[in-house]
C-alpha cells in the first residue's frame, strides 16, 4: 500500500509515525481544553469531542467522544470502529471537500499534553518470546532446560494490576521490596538493585466476551496496539517469584504509549508466527498471519548525558500472536472486558543486539553494556531515561506509535521507617 496523502502537509512527510494511513488514538488537553479524545495526523491532533459536537463526526445516536478515554468507541463494535475509520480518511485526504470545517478543529501536538488513552479494564502480561524466554531460562537453570516443558504448547501468562499501568512520560520511582541475596540467611527490606526495562507491546481488548473464543474470534476482538515497557525488578522477582511467579516485582509501573495504533492500520503489515516444532492444538493453531512486522528500538540516556539505543528488534519474533493469547486466556471461561490489556512478553530477537531487557543484554549483570557516554549499565540507574519507539514501513511511509518513555527516580523514603 503506498502513502494516502492528506492535505495535513505535515501527515505526507515519510519521517513522520502519523500519515494517513495510520490515525491513531488518544487523548490530549491544552491549556484552554480540558483531556478529551483525539485523532493524530502528522503533526497535528483533531478534537474528536469539538468535531462531534459540530456535527463533522456523527457515527451514533449517543455521543462517543464527550469523555477522555476511547472506551466508549470499542463498545460499539467493528462496525462502528470501521466508519469512524473511513469518515475520517474521507475528512482528511488530499481534496477532502469539507477541509474548511476540519481545519479549524486541529491543534498542534507541540501545544498539547498526552494522557491515558483508555481505561485499562484488566491487565495480563504473558512470556510469549522464544529468544526472550530461552535466554532467560538459560541464565537461571541452563541451556538443556531453558523452556518450561509447557511453553512451546500455550502462551504462559500472569494476572498483573491494571491500576500500575500508567501513559507514557510518567516517572517511576525505585521500588521498595524484599530482596534475598545467596550470601544472606535472611531477606532484608531495601530499594531494588537490579531494576530493568522490558520491551513489549500491548494489544488492547475491544470486544468483551463471557467464554472460550477462538483464535479468529479473539483477533476481531482486538481493537489496537500499544508499546509496552513492563518495569521488572530482578532482584525482588527473585525471591517472591516460587511458586506462583512474579507478584511486587512487576507490580510498580506499566508504561504504555499514549496513541493507540488500530489493527485496520495495521492490516498490509501482517505477518506469520515461527514455525512450530511442537504442533498446538486446534483451539490455538495459527489461522494465518497473526503478528505484524513492526520495527522496534530502545534507548537509554543517563540524566544529563546522550541517548544510547540499546536494542533493535521487530515483534515479528514473539511465538504467540495477540489473537492466540487472548483466545487462550478465555479458555477456562475468563470474561474478557472492552480495554483490557495484554502485554506480549518480551520481544527479543536471535543476537545480543535484539535483547529486550538488561537482564538479557547484560546476561544477569556479568556483562555491562557501554552507553555512547562512556558510562557502563547492567540495571538501571536513578536519573535513566528510557524509550521505546516502533514502527511498520510502508512504501514511502511509517505507521509508527510515537514513543513510549519513562524516567526512573530515587526510591521514596522508606515507608515503615520510624
Amino acid at each position: 500500500m503506498p502513502l494516502q496523502r492528506s492535505w495535513v502537509a505535515s501527515a505526507n512527510n515519510a519521517d513522520t509515525d502519523f500519515p494517513l494511513n495510520n490515525l491513531p488514538y488518544g487523548v490530549f488537553s491544552t491549556p484552554d481544553h480540558e483531556a478529551r479524545c483525539g485523532v493524530a495526523i502528522g503533526d497535528m491532533i483533531l478534537d474528536m469531542a469539538a468535531a462531534e459536537e459540530q456535527g463533522v463526526i456523527d457515527l451514533t445516536d449517543e455521543p462517543l467522544f464527550d469523555i477522555p478515554f476511547w472506551n466508549e468507541l470499542m463498545e460499539q463494535g467493528p462496525a462502528v470502529w470501521t466508519a469512524l475509520r473511513n469518515r475520517l480518511t474521507t475528512l482528511l485526504a488530499d481534496g477532502a471537500a469539507d477541509r474548511a470545517l476540519v481545519e479549524p478543529l486541529l491543534v498542534p501536538v507541540s501545544d498539547a499534553t498526552l494522557h491515558m488513552p483508555l481505561v485499562v479494564s484488566e491487565f495480563t502480561d504473558f512470556y510469549a518470546g522464544r529468544h526472550h524466554a530461552t535466554n532467560v531460562g538459560t541464565m537461571f537453570r541452563g541451556a538443556e532446560n531453558a523452556l518450561p516443558p509447557n511453553w512451546l504448547h500455550i502462551p504462559i501468562g500472569y494476572n498483573g494490576r491494571a491500576s500500575s499501568v500508567v501513559v507514557s512520560g510518567t516517572d517511576i520511582s525505585r521500588p521498595w521490596g524484599q530482596l534475598k541475596s545467596p550470601d544472606h540467611d535472611s531477606p532484608a527490606f531495601l530499594p531494588c538493585r537490579r531494576f530493568d526495562m522490558e520491551l513489549e507491546m500491548g494489544a488492547i481488548v475491544g470486544m468483551s466476551s463471557d467464554g472460550p473464543i477462538s483464535v479468529d474470534e479473539a483477533d476481531a476482538a482486538i481493537f489496537g496496539y500499544v508499546l509496552l515497557n513492563d518495569w521488572s525488578a530482578r532482584d525482588i522477582q527473585a525471591w517472591e517469584y516460587q511458586p506462583l511467579g512474579p507478584f511486587q516485582a512487576k507490580a510498580t509501573a506499566t508504561s504504555i504509549s499514549p496513541w493507540i495504533v488500530t489493527k485496520a492500520a495495521l492490516e498490509p503489515f501482517r505477518t506469520s508466527t515461527p514455525d512450530r516444532e511442537v504442533a498446538l492444538l486446534d483451539h490455538l493453531k495459527d489461522t494465518g498471519p497473526m503478528l505484524y512486522d513492526i520495527s522496534l528500538d530502545v534507548s537509554l540516556t543517563p540524566d544529563g548525558k546522550q541517548a544510547t539505543t540499546i536494542t533493535r528488534t521487530n515483534y515479528s519474533e514473539m511465538y504467540y500472536s495477540a489473537a492466540q493469547q487472548l483466545a487462550h486466556h478465555s479458555t477456562s471461561g475468563c470474561p474478557m472486558n472492552v480495554g483490557d490489556l495484554l502485554g506480549s512478553g518480551t520481544i527479543s530477537g536471535a543476537t545480543k543486539p535484539e535483547r529486550g531487557s538488561l537482564l538479557e543484554l547484560s546476561w544477569g549483570g556479568k556483562e555491562p553494556l557501554t552507553l555512547a557516554c562512556g558510562s557502563t549499565r547492567t540495571f538501571l540507574e536513578d536519573g535513566d531515561t528510557l524509550t521505546l519507539a516502533g514502527a511498520a514501513h510502508g512504501d514511502g511511509f511509517r505507521v509508527g506509535f510515537g514513543t513510549c518513555t519513562g524516567t526512573i527516580l530515587p526510591a521514596l523514603p522508606e515507608p515503615y521507617a520510624r
